[in-house]
């Protein structure tokens, strides 16, 4: 009998190339970040209308995620296993950042947010995975905290990307009632050609394990795994679709009919349901017919045999993402609002304002990428829960301290314990996760890791604009505060979590 073989350790520059790809797919993100909103407000948008234009963006990875990861996981080709996805989404991403700040208007923005986004999440969901396929166990927390690293140094230079042609090169941040300011624009130009780059690099630079050599390393499985014989039944899948149907309309006939309520954001919630319930409806056709290969089938079978750990990290990814999307959609209304003082996206204060975030949405990010490093030391002389549970309640009152804070220069005190919440929520909750997943199924869970991501920002999308509009008479200020509360609950909830491939201490 041939012996078990097990993964080798890769060199840190191995580590470094793999992770490369994440520079550029930051740099999308964190320009999306830090002027979505901007463009949107420029273009018209409401203040309570901005969230649900911002809903594109986590429908699009609930949607893309888990198919991509399915996919990936049974592709082989002349470029490998996860590397076509990697290449193809950054031509797709680059194309769409750089038509972004040139929309004519606000729904062709709208559009092309939707479109980046697919786009970046067809490159991102098997970077998640590659570490799974390339790294042994000890070496997937040094791993995931390296494209921590690549996220922060991206997202440092893409999120102060306008305030530096403004400052540095005499662009100006000032436009006509309606246009995307020039600083803007160039900023998003360089956003695509650095993403196409950095992709290329990692493509170039890495190569993959073959289906074969993977079959042939055998790390340790523990009880958790998924067992390729568990499927689910027609029946369950009906039943579930009912009753997912049935909360749907009923949320719907509710808003519409009792509370006659017009909040586009939570009918998109309660239509999510709606589709859900249909989805696993058309699976219990294919599973009644006993097609259970099916690309549907398999991964809604996934998704109800999650391990153990994989539904502990679910309800603590929830509040964590939850207080992000706060942040993203909020920051600049509330610190242009609340600090500044301005209203007017066209006046001189309010793109003054709307600058400075950029520049605090880059020193979180760059305090995240020094921060990655020291994570992985300090969750050696602890572990990674401890580590992950004490940076989400710091992150937590750096959010709140937006209220408090008068001068823009202290925020970027605060700007460092978001960052060290960053860093660790890029990274701890994978490198507990990867243990706990088959090696034939890490493509396909981490898709379906995404949907904890998704649904909290959903969940923001749909009812944070109601709240601001309802609530909290339109002061964005307080959607930062309960982004703070909802981080700092994460944080507790982590001690609950299973940490199956958990590293002793010596």
């Amino acid at each position: 009998m041939r012996p078990n073989m097990t993964k080798p350790k890769l060199s840190f520059w191995q580590i470094w190339n793999m992770s490369f790809g994440f520079l550029g797919i930051q740099f999308g993100f964190a320009l999306q970040n830090a002027n979505v909103s901007r463009i949107f407000e420029t273009l018209g948008a409401s203040i309570d209308a901005i969230p649900i234009l911002w809903i594109a963006a986590p429908v699009t990875g609930l949607i893309i995620q888990p198919i991509i990861g399915h996919m990936s996981d049974k592709t082989w080709n002349r470029l490998g296993r996860r590397r076509p996805y990697f290449l193809s989404g950054a031509i797709l991403a680059s194309a769409a950042i750089i038509i972004m700040p040139n929309s004519p208007v606000l729904w062709v923005a709208a559009g092309m947010l939707w479109i980046m986004d697919a786009s970046i999440n067809v490159s991102m969901e098997p970077f998640r995975a590659f570490v799974g396929d390339m790294l042994p166990s000890e070496q997937r927390t040094i791993g995931f905290s390296m494209q921590s690293f690549f996220i922060g140094i991206g997202a440092v230079v893409a999120s102060a990307l306008p305030y530096m042609m403004t400052n540095w090169f005499g662009i100006s941040n000032v436009a006509a009632s309606g246009e995307i300011p020039a600083s803007v624009k160039y900023s998003f130009y360089i956003g695509g050609i650095v993403f196409l780059l950095a992709v290329i690099w990692t493509v170039v630079r890495t190569k993959e394990y073959s289906p074969e050599e993977l079959k042939k390393f055998s790390e340790q499985q523990n009880e958790q795994q998924i067992k390729n014989n568990v499927t689910i039944s027609s029946h369950q899948l009906n039943r579930n679709a009912v009753i997912w149907l049935a909360a749907g309309l009923a949320g719907s006939a509710i808003l519409h009919y009792v509370l006659q309520e017009n909040d586009y954001g939570l009918y998109v919630l309660f239509v999510g349901a709606i589709i859900f319930g249909g989805i696993q409806f058309v699976g219990g056709m294919f599973a009644k017919k006993k097609e259970t290969t099916s690309g549907l089938v398999s991964i809604l079978n996934d998704l109800y045999a999650m391990p153990k750990t994989m539904k502990q990290l679910a309800v603590v990814q929830f509040f964590s993402w939850f207080a992000l999307f706060a942040m993203w959609i909020y920051t600049t209304p509330a610190v242009t609002h609340h600090i500044y003082g301005a209203t007017d996206p066209t006046s001189q204060l309010y793109n003054e304002g709307a600058d400075w975030v950029g520049v605090l949405m880059s020193v979180y990010n760059g305090f995240a990428a020094v921060m990655a490093f020291v994570l992985v030391w300090m969750a050696k002389k602890t572990n990674r829960k401890t580590v992950h549970m004490i940076s989400l309640i710091i992150g937590g009152l750096a959010f709140a301290s937006f209220y408090v804070i008068k001068d823009p220069q202290l925020l970027l005190i605060s700007e460092l314990g978001i960052g060290l919440a960053w860093a660790s929520i890029l990274a701890m909750p994978y490198a507990i996760l990867a243990g706990s997943l088959p090696a034939e199924k890490m493509g396909v869970y981490m898709g379906i890791f995404n949907f904890f991501i998704v649904i909290p920002q959903i969940t923001a999308a749909a009812i944070l604009g109601f709240f601001v509009k309802n609530i909290f008479s339109g002061e964005a200020i307080y959607a930062l505060l309960l982004g703070g509360a909802s981080m700092m609950l994460s944080g507790v909830l982590t001690m609950f979590v299973e940490d199956v491939d958990a590293i002793e201490n010596p």
